[in-house]
């Protein structure tokens, strides 16, 4: 139950935050018109009953040197009323509110589309960038964790620790560019395409063909996203290990004369598993909807990351609250997930007696 009450005090601050931070879309709509001048435009945009009087106005400045440029307050009121904004706060924030609770995002305000139609359209990038992340990491981190932990103070524990450290302090962003310098055509190679998921002529390739093509795209993006990804999984899934060994019930099942693997895979595994397993769902809010932020940007990926950095600069208010509701509900949402799953992870976690 708490969940609700958490929820409406982040959207809360989110709203309040955003609309009180200057150069809103009202700002944004301005500026537009003054560097522009299109009265086509403004004609698409605008609706009301004094809408021709607008444009008449628009067109009467464009006869005579308008040195000063700007709008009248005929002018303003109208783009108020389009956005909203000749409403009072609390209103606004109110009707936010009922409209998201019924899952109804409006429309962009600048992109002539649905909100919904704009995240399906560029979900699919950001699942593809956090799928194979995700995957990559945990089938290379939690192997290389337990050898570790089998292999401990060894000469092959401490190069890779040294390797992981290395690889996670260079920032994600840096790597990117590093690898567009080396591999996409920068100032070396040029092995990889510099943007896109997939080829312009996609369409017209063979099934072979389009799945070298997808991979071909992807690599310099995942590589950038996981390589400084390892360290913390890796060496969580050590310590883990290391602390399950040393614990009494591995003694007693040596004593029983069970193999190493046997222990190590039947008892030993599970109970190191519980956090790693229990994070899995928060991992995956944070890879699919925070880690390719950047790398979206970086090689031009049309993901939500992206969507999410565009309409924040064009202060596209109906895209930031809805994609902001969306993660902070995922967020939430998989909070309790991640307790459901140490109840089925261990039998013996009973959160009603706590």
């Amino acid at each position: 139950m708490l969940v609700i009450p958490t929820f409406m005090v982040i959207i809360s601050i989110n709203f309040f935050i955003i609309q009180i931070a200057p150069g809103g879309p009202v700002d944004q709509y301005i500026a537009q018109q003054e560097g522009i001048g299109d009265v086509n435009l403004m004609k698409d945009r605008l609706t009301g009953d004094n809408v021709n009087e607008v444009i008449d106005t628009q067109q009467d400045k464009k006869s005579g040197y308008q040195g000063a440029g700007g709008l009248t307050k005929e002018e303003l009121l109208l783009i108020k009323q389009r956005f909203g904004f000749d409403k009072p706060i609390m209103v606004r924030f109110g009707i936010m509110l009922k409209d998201y609770m019924t899952f109804n995002f409006g429309d962009s305000l600048f992109r002539g589309s649905s909100v919904i139609e704009l995240i399906v359209d560029r979900l699919p990038v950001s699942i593809t960038l956090g799928l194979w992340s995700m995957l990559i990491v945990y089938l290379i981190s939690i192997p290389l964790g337990i050898k570790k932990a089998l292999r401990n103070n060894s000469k092959m524990d401490y190069y890779s620790t040294l390797v992981l450290l290395v690889t996670s302090s260079i920032p994600s962003f840096i790597l990117a560019i590093l690898l567009i310098v080396l591999f996409a055509g920068g100032s070396y190679w040029d092995w990889f395409p510099l943007r896109g998921l997939v080829s312009s002529d996609f369409d017209s390739l063979s099934f072979i063909a389009k799945i070298s093509d997808y991979f071909w795209h992807i690599t310099l993006p995942v590589i950038a996203m996981v390589l400084t990804s390892f360290a913390g999984l890796t060496l969580l899934t050590k310590n883990l290990f290391l602390e399950e060994i040393s614990k009494q019930y591995v003694l007693t099942a040596r004593a029983k004369g069970l193999t190493e693997s046997g222990i190590l895979y039947k008892h030993i595994f599970r109970n190191a598993m519980l956090l790693i397993t229990s994070g899995l769902p928060a991992a995956v809010i944070g890879i699919f909807f925070g880690s390719s932020l950047i790398i979206e940007i970086i090689f031009s990926l049309d993901g939500l990351g992206l969507l999410f950095y565009e309409t924040t600069i064009q202060r596209d208010y109906p895209v930031m609250f809805s994609t902001l509701f969306v993660f902070t509900l995922l967020g939430l949402l998989m909070g309790i997930i991640s307790d459901f799953m140490y109840v089925l992870i261990d039998p013996r976690i009973d959160f009603e007696a706590i």
